[in-house]
């Protein structure tokens, strides 16, 4: 049946492709650049993160009807405190992932955990310190532009002379049209 939907999809809609139609959608903007770029892995576990927190609303919801039916509790009490406890397995299963995810970092969107690096020098940290404060020690000096003179221009030189033409530094492999042997 999904074949036979997909044949008649084939034959009746229409299919008018144009330049506009075929560009990426981004959500009615121009789109800008190549549409296949590097995705930040990061967007997939929030998206993950958010679809099992999802799917347990989904869960939640029946059980809830069950653990709050009169009817049924009144029947059998038992029915009342295995949905309790069924679910309290469940919400603790979820938050032993939710507590896996945020142990493991990927969470932590903005801020990345910083690493100090730690070093086994016998110099003590406090003469780092006193040399990085100690400001006699390094002046930065004032930029001034020294401009060397160059040679007095002789009044024999014309304005209008070209420079020399300078051979290339490098000679070319091919052959030019007319040489050939």
């Amino acid at each position: 049946m999904v074949c036979f939907t997909f044949f008649i999809n084939k034959l009746i809609a229409p299919n008018h492709p144009n330049p506009e139609k075929l560009t990426s959608y981004e959500c009615g903007e121009e789109p800008t650049g190549n549409a296949w770029l590097p995705f930040n892995a990061r967007f997939y576990v929030i998206a993950l993160v958010f679809l099992l927190f999802d799917v347990e609303m989904v869960f939640i919801f029946p059980w809830a009807i069950v653990f709050g039916n009169h009817d049924m509790n009144s029947f059998d009490p038992r029915w009342g405190w295995l949905a309790l406890t069924e679910m309290f397995l469940f919400l603790g299963i979820l938050i032993l992932g939710l507590a896996y995810v945020w142990v493991k970092g990927d969470l932590d969107w903005i801020k990345p955990k910083p690493i100090v690096p730690t070093t086994n020098s016998r110099v003590p940290a406090a003469l780092y310190d006193e040399l990085n404060t100690a400001q006699s020690a390094y002046k930065v000096k004032e930029f001034t532009r020294d401009v060397k003179p160059t040679e007095p221009e002789t009044a024999t030189a014309t304005p209008t002379a070209t420079p020399p033409i300078r051979k290339p530094m490098f000679k070319p492999l091919f052959k030019k049209p007319g040489n050939e042997q």
